[in-house]
């Protein structure tokens, strides 16, 4: 594919890697609007000029990730590419950029997406969603630290030196999956997981804020992503699968980010 210019859309949470240390998996739209899925990226080792944000356009020379069969998955010639941000789409006319390159394609029924995931000839592993009801968001308990055993390996291998005055210090890890639960055009309900990750940040914000009180920031969290997003917002999730889960969970999809303008009242002609 060679230099790439990509609308970043989708950052997940970081995670651990045994051959890359920290990770970011970053996802987006080509100029033409079709998905494409940029990964690895050790985002938080590159420079400043090279840690893009949502909606920036960055160049980067990619390659086809031979190890991913998701056809939409492609990663960094090399894991030191360069990646130039040359643009910026704002909020301005309510998204109105935004919606020109991102709602090219919307998904209403959870059936059928999952339906075209599972078909090898179509493989489909990013996707807009419109859920057409959300009924609730919550946080699960899970486990407060990394993988011991994974730790202790990266660190042997000194993936995380980063310069003379020390090592680099792995993102902390949530101690809570956050959840949408919602339906479709169909009625199916669904509880997915989102791994955006804003929604990550967020809550670490809240924490501090209520100093280090977790139900409080579940509940700041929760204000957002439920009370303004869900309820005032024109809600869409953009959807991802896992490489590992893509052909054997029956819904393999997570939400990897959301897109939320403001709802737009149609005027009617007479």
């Amino acid at each position: 594919m060679a230099l790439t210019k990509v609308l970043i859309t989708v950052k997940t949470y970081p995670t651990l890697s045994a051959k890359y240390d920290e990770l970011v998996c970053t996802a987006g739209f080509k100029e033409d609007g079709t998905w494409i899925r940029l990964y690895p990226v050790p985002f938080r080792k590159k420079s400043y000029n090279e840690q893009y944000k949502k909606y920036d356009w960055i160049e980067v020379d990619l390659v086809k990730n031979t190890s991913d069969f998701r056809p939409d998955s492609f990663r960094p010639k090399s894991i030191d590419s360069e990646i130039k941000v040359v643009g910026h789409i704002d909020t301005t006319n309510n998204w109105e950029e935004r919606k020109k390159i991102c709602l090219g394609k919307i998904y209403y029924n959870l059936t059928e997406l999952i339906a075209e995931a599972k078909n090898k000839d179509i493989c489909t592993s990013l996707a807009v969603f419109k859920p057409t009801e959300i009924l609730d968001f919550t946080a699960e308990l899970v486990d407060r630290e990394w993988d011991k055993d994974k730790l202790d390996k990266l660190n042997q291998l000194n993936l995380f030196e980063t310069n003379k005055e020390g090592k680099f210090e792995v993102v902390q890890k949530l101690p809570y999956k956050f959840k949408f639960h919602f339906k479709d055009n169909q009625g199916t309900e669904s509880r997915m997981m989102i791994e955006d990750w804003e929604t990550g940040q967020l809550y670490w914000n809240c924490l501090a804020r209520h100093e280090g009180d977790e139900q409080k920031a579940i509940a700041d969290v929760r204000k957002k992503y439920f009370d303004d997003f869900a309820k005032t917002k024109d809600l869409h999730f953009f959807l991802g699968t896992t490489a590992q889960f893509h052909n054997v969970a029956p819904n393999p999809f997570i939400i990897i980010g959301t897109f939320q303008p403001k709802i737009e009242l149609q005027t009617k002609l007479f």
